[in-house]
């Protein structure tokens, strides 16, 4: 599976961006999703992640209420409707994919990895 997410830029704090990470392959379907970020500095850091029904969905204490995660299967893409932006969202956003059957907020449970897209968040 390859990724590709885009959607990044920059915006003001209290804005709105949606991403998206399109996957090539046949199995796009069968793989949970994930999104992770790393702001400068800092480890990478889940953010939220969907089943492959998408009908599971977590997400971090931080971006809870504000993020939203969703997928388009019969499209091959996820996304993160990220809401209500404050400066700490600042960050590069990675899409990835996991084989396993349940949701996971572990990056190295994750098989397959999206080159990134930058978020900056001004205040």
């Amino acid at each position: 599976v390859q990724l590709q997410a885009f959607g990044g830029g920059l915006v003001q704090a209290g804005d709105s961006l949606r991403l998206s990470c399109a996957a090539s392959g046949r199995t796009f379907s069968r793989y949970v999703m994930g999104w992770f970020r790393q702001a400068p500095g800092k480890e990478r850091e889940f953010v939220a992640t969907i089943s492959w029904s998408g009908l599971s969905t977590y997400y971090a204490i931080s971006v809870e209420g504000r993020f939203t995660i969703s997928r388009d299967n019969a499209k091959s893409t996820v996304y993160l409707q990220m809401n209500s932006l404050k400066p700490e969202d600042t960050a590069v956003y990675y899409c990835a994919a996991d084989r396993t059957v349940a949701v996971s907020t572990t990056p190295t449970t994750y098989d397959y990895w999206g080159q990134g897209t930058k978020v900056t968040v001004s205040s």
